[in-house]
């Protein structure tokens, strides 16, 4: 379903028909047009199209929802890496809710310019606090590796909680930029590819997602060497292959460097072509390239759950209890949230 789901500061549905010409959708109307025909709006017939925006949707609300409950719910999933990934669950989760609100505005509500600025301010302040919480992620496991002996302190605590504060507040700064004017309603000329944005607008927002892509591939690209160096070390010691540096590369982790270049790939194949296409782009630019670039960057809400919360074993031993209040679970103990 996830190349059904595109985020909805956007783009109107493909059966609506476009202008090929500014690569604006034909459903957007001037303010005072809609005004002189109050009664003259008719709603588009509810397509394929607007069923899969829904329900992809609802699906990453209510599998971010559960993260989000799952953890706070929980005293003792309060290391760094849980509050950084309830962070997570709730940009995806506010993610869903742009593509909710994106289909009530589209087929059940009369268009107008607050909606789609509301729903595409939601989408940006909810796919850049995603991406820095991502960012947060490979900070904190980085910092777990480099720093194991003091790692889960009451430092790291702390520095977790100002990441956040900086995260959601520079997120909400930047989404308030269509509210606040920054926007081309009123000015098709100065559309970029994602309506309402402006092209300075969205690339100075590509720019930024560039910016913070390199900076976590250089994070994991440091917890690789430090892996290494640490799964060499443990050969050293048990006396296996003393002198043999590629010991490490060879043996040690294998299975946890597979799963950081799956969690990578997707990573970067969400974020990367977006972030260059609205670079690159402009309002004439063809709609087609620019959902199918935005449809890995809505998915990317879908599947983080997957690659970093539920992949969590204690995040799942927590869930299998609440489903499963009956089953046998003598361990309680919180291991360490790296999984790398």
């Amino acid at each position: 379903e996830l190349c059904d789901c595109s985020p909805a500061m956007i783009l109107n549905s493909s059966d609506l028909g476009w202008d090929e010409s500014s690569g604006l959708p034909e459903v957007f109307f001037p303010v005072e047009q809609l005004d002189e025909h109050p009664s003259s709006h008719e709603f588009p017939s509810l397509t394929i199209w607007g069923v899969a925006l829904c329900v992809s949707g609802t699906l990453i609300a209510a599998e971010n929802a559960i993260v989000v409950t799952t953890i706070l719910a929980t005293p003792s999933l309060r290391a760094p890496v849980f509050l950084l990934l309830a962070s997570l669950g709730l940009a995806d989760f506010l993610a869903g809710v742009a593509l909710i609100l994106h289909f009530l505005f589209l087929f059940c509500m009369e268009p107008s310019d607050w909606s789609e600025l509301v729903t595409s301010g939601l989408l940006v302040t909810s796919l850049t606090a995603s991406l820095c919480s991502l960012m947060g992620v490979a900070l904190d496991r980085y910092l777990s590796l480099s720093h194991a002996l003091t790692y889960g302190s009451g430092q790291s605590r702390r520095r977790a909680a100002v990441l956040l504060l900086l995260v959601w507040v520079g997120a909400c700064v930047i989404g308030v930029g269509p509210v606040m004017g920054w926007h081309c309603i009123g000015e098709p000329e100065s559309c970029s590819v994602a309506r309402p944005l402006t092209r300075t607008y969205l690339s100075l927002l590509c720019g930024g997602f560039l910016v913070v892509v390199m900076v976590t591939l250089q994070l994991y690209a440091g917890i690789c060497r430090v892996a290494r160096r640490h799964a060499h070390a443990i050969a050293t010691q048990r006396h296996f292959l003393p002198t043999n540096p590629s010991y490490a590369s060879k043996h040690g982790s294998g299975r946890g460097f597979s799963r950081l270049i799956l969690v990578l790939s997707v990573f970067v194949g969400c974020w990367m072509p977006f972030s260059l296409w609205g670079l690159l782009g402009d309002a004439s630019s063809p709609p087609l390239y620019t959902y199918a670039t935005l449809v890995p960057a809505a998915g990317s809400s879908l599947l983080n759950p997957i690659l970093y919360s539920l992949r969590n074993k204690d995040i799942r031993k927590v869930l299998l209890q609440a489903f499963c209040p009956h089953r046998n679970t003598n361990n309680t103990q919180i291991h360490n949230p790296v999984d790398v």
